[in-house]
């Protein structure tokens, strides 16, 4: 009986992969840009930069989870309501991604700030002396040198994004840890399922640590 909830908890897993990576991918890219908001933008929009980075990195994820999975669906029904429309319901997978991304991308801006900054300013001004463009700077010299100051730090918050993805379970999305609850009910052995994906985290967190010490070697030279 135990052996046919296998199939399920490694859909399971395939599913919260999904979710890590595409939550991840958001939130690199949220976190770039916000990242050149802070050091490169007009002071209005460094402000609420600043404002975001502040208030979701203060805030628990699990609370934050709630409130935007939860609280967003409300208020975009009572807006809805307010002009005579029916209510409609979030899609989990679409919600869970976009909120793991937002809470994260707070999280890579500071990493990518921090790996702006510690690319020498020398490099960048021979750049512009020499006639680059600030696009051409950019691209050319200043990204691949932030990239190799920021690769600890995106695997740092890669590893905790994953574990986070397991909170998408509150919000009904069927991902392994959802299943592993389940079949721990049916099967009266939930210290099975659950030792089970505690099994499947290690071994997607152990080969992802892998495969970024590999892209901090590539990156080295």
């Amino acid at each position: 009986m135990v052996s046919s909830y296998l199939p399920l908890l490694l859909g399971g897993a395939l599913l919260s992969l999904q979710v890590a990576l595409l939550s991840l991918l958001l939130a690199l890219l949220i976190g770039l840009a916000n990242a050149s908001i802070k050091l490169f933008g007009p002071p209005w929009l460094r402000l609420l930069s600043t404002t975001y980075t502040t208030v979701i990195r203060g805030i628990p994820e699990l609370v934050m989870m709630l409130l935007l999975f939860f609280g967003g669906e409300w208020c975009f029904n009572l807006l809805l309501h307010s002009v005579g429309l029916p209510n409609v319901e979030f899609n989990k997978f679409a919600a869970g991604v976009l909120t793991i991304a937002f809470i994260y991308g707070a999280y890579y801006t500071e990493t990518f700030r921090s790996a702006f900054m510690a690319v020498p300013k020398g490099q960048l001004e021979a750049g512009l002396a020499y006639g680059m463009s600030p696009w051409r700077v950019f691209r050319a010299i200043l990204f691949p040198q932030m990239l190799r100051y920021a690769l600890p730090g995106i695997n740092n918050n890669w590893l905790a994004l994953m574990k986070s993805a397991a909170l998408v379970s509150l919000i009904g999305l069927e991902d392994m840890v959802w299943l592993a609850e389940q079949a721990g009910r049916a099967t009266q052995k939930p210290f099975l399922f659950y030792f089970l994906i505690c099994l499947l985290y290690l071994l997607i967190t152990a080969t992802s640590g892998g495969l970024f010490r590999w892209v901090g070697r590539r990156a080295s030279y």
